[in-house]
């Protein structure tokens, strides 16, 4: 636990200050918080290694950018202390960081238009192969239907599709992903609907960076095709599961489209029904349902698996 004295220490300076609001509005890296602030990127720097030593603001690695969240130090009752505190001085730079934060977001916006316009045709392409985005989403709400989300977390989170479409009614939100292209496109996305708030790290699907039991439902949205080592994958997506939590995954059922091994970089062509069983009751999970959406040249799959017991920690 950090002192307290720390933490006052950390927070007794206006430019600190201003950073842990623009924090707790949104992830930002250093690079961005100096564009806001309008001060050096080694100014910023500065006054962000204070406030992580105090675990005021929590720093996270996406390839070679760092991005600053709200840390451990900052419980409820010190953040309504915050938004008590009244400075009539203080509403000047905050409305000049109300403008250049949405110019950040802008800048964001642009640059994921940019790089998904690049690769607009391979998308489009593997969606032409199977039934329309909007029938597979309705089919997951539909299996997620009836119970809370609770705590989601969305592994291979890629665009942040699945952020936007379950986060509005999850208690809280994560995606992961290796690729940190990907994860600035999901930024840009969840920012754009509103959802600041969900949060995104970088992240190994077989070495995922949460606690066991964190989750309540576990997303995994066509990513499994992608795994070398699938039911390595799916254990470690279940270790995160509490109690009576849900992992959902979607995927292709079992196909011969070959060529997606090349083009696309799949390392599985799909997944039978009983396969994806075994899997789940290895990872202690019991299958909830089956969906299956047929229509074009490969059908989708979703796969509910329910754990019933407390998982197994990972092994060190």
């Amino acid at each position: 636990m950090t002192a307290p004295l720390a933490v006052f220490r950390a927070l007794a300076d206006p430019t600190r200050l201003r950073i842990l609001a623009l924090v707790r509005r949104q992830e930002l890296s250093v690079g961005e918080l100096a564009q806001v602030l309008g001060q050096s990127q080694p100014r910023v720097s500065r006054h962000v290694k204070i406030l992580t030593d105090a675990a005021v603001c929590d720093r996270r690695r996406e390839g070679s950018w760092v991005f600053l969240g709200v840390g451990a130090a900052v419980s409820p009752a010190l953040a309504q202390a915050i938004d008590g505190w009244h400075d009539p001085s203080a509403a000047r730079w905050e409305a000049a960081d109300e403008v250049r934060l949405a110019a950040v977001n802008a800048d964001r916006a642009a640059r994921a238009e940019s790089w998904f316009n690049a690769h607009a045709a391979d998308w489009d392409a593997i969606r032409s192969l199977h039934v329309a985005e909007g029938e597979v989403e309705a089919a997951i709400a539909g299996a997620l239907g009836g119970e809370g989300v609770g705590r989601l977390v969305d592994i291979g989170t890629g665009t942040g599709r699945m952020l936007e479409l379950l986060a509005p009614t999850a208690r809280a939100a994560i995606g992961i992903d290796r690729s940190p292209e990907m994860l600035r496109f999901a930024r840009a996305r969840l920012a754009a609907a509103g959802l600041e708030r969900a949060e995104l790290r970088q992240g190994d699907m077989y070495a995922l960076p949460l606690e066991t039991a964190a989750a309540d439902t576990v997303v995994l949205h066509q990513v499994l095709h992608y795994a070398q080592a699938p039911a390595a994958a799916l254990a470690e997506a279940a270790r995160l599961l509490a109690p009576r939590g849900r992992l959902l995954l979607v995927d292709f059922a079992a196909h011969d489209r070959d060529e997606l091994r090349d083009k696309e970089g799949h390392a599985r062509l799909g997944f039978a029904d009983d396969q994806v069983a075994g899997w789940l009751a290895a990872a202690g999970l019991e299958p909830a349902s089956i969906a299956t959406l047929a229509g074009g040249e490969l059908t989708v799959k979703l796969w509910l698996g329910r754990r019933v017991d407390m998982p197994l920690a990972r092994a060190a």
